[in-house]
């Protein structure tokens, strides 16, 4: 189980994440980002020797996340949970979107978090990428910041998901809820079955999307408590999307492509190239008088 790190790990460990996915897409090599990174981390921090442990593992394994998962006393599950969706070969998840998702959480870090707003993100995190949430809330109870109580929350919850709200579950857990219940019965001494884990106004913003789409929730959330806001993946469109003429080109370079290939397999078929006469004109000259 790891600890709390610094808060100059966590700077660092921001910094890491941005450098490493900004020369990814200069298609600079993993192992070559590993290799001369660590230079530009700040010494003092234990940041170093894991980018040397990392470095090491990729050349045998191949795989960033099995060495993060060897370093769990530095690296939480959750981190080594992203990469590893990011390298399974049929994951749409790419490693680039992995780096932001674990930068904007390590710079949330860095502040002043709270268990409810890393908890908002990193769920948020697995529900807008579609990572999974079985084996992605089993990893984010693991993370240090929570407590018992709210580790078997998570982990109970993970198995409420298809039956419940999401929403509903936040409210039922908020102060808001104990609250409105207080005020409706006149009870001032109700006290809730579960543990109240959010505060009112997470609890008011939960009540207010209940019925509604789970990330309209997360972005009211970030509007009104400045909760960190998940990475979005932007769209790579290139030269031959934005430019219609080099569109154009590509379409008949394909076409001809293709009848190069269809000539070379004596399958070509002349005959789709072929004017049809016209019905109307043939028509026309039918109904011609003919010449003596």
């Amino acid at each position: 189980m790891p600890t709390i790190l610094d808060r100059e790990e966590y700077i660092e460990q921001a910094y890491f994440f941005r450098v490493f996915r900004d020369r990814l897409s200069e298609n600079v090599p993993a192992q070559e980002i590993l290799a001369t990174i660590h230079e530009e981390i700040l010494s003092t921090t234990k940041l170093p020797l894991a980018i040397e442990f990392l470095k090491g593992e990729i050349l045998h394994t191949g795989l960033l996340s099995v060495g993060m998962v060897h370093l769990s006393h530095y690296f939480t599950a959750f981190q080594a949970f992203v990469i590893a969706r990011a390298e399974e070969d049929r994951s749409r998840f790419n490693q680039k979107t992995a780096l932001e998702v674990l930068r904007y959480e390590a710079e949330y870090r860095a502040k002043s978090p709270t268990p409810a707003g890393l908890f908002t993100y990193q769920f948020e995190s697995i529900s807008r990428n579609k990572l999974g949430y079985d084996r992605g809330m089993e990893a984010m109870a693991q993370d240090p910041i929570y407590d018992d109580t709210w580790r078997e929350w998570i982990l109970r919850t993970r198995l409420q998901l298809g039956a419940l709200d999401f929403a509903d579950l936040m409210y039922l857990c908020s102060e808001e809820f104990v609250n409105d219940n207080r005020r409706s019965s006149g009870n001032t001494d109700f006290r809730p079955a579960l543990p109240m884990l959010f505060g009112p106004k997470e609890g008011r913003i939960a009540k207010a999307n209940r019925g509604k789409d789970p990330l309209y929730m997360f972005a009211a959330l970030q509007r009104q408590l400045g909760y960190p806001a998940v990475p979005r993946v932007v769209p790579q469109f290139g030269a031959e999307l934005e430019i219609p003429a080099l569109q154009a080109k590509l379409v008949q370079l394909e076409k001809r492509l293709h009848l190069v290939e269809s000539e070379l397999k004596g399958s070509l078929d002349l005959s789709q190239f072929y004017v049809k006469p016209d019905a109307d004109a043939a028509g026309r000259n039918d109904e011609s008088p003919k010449s003596p």
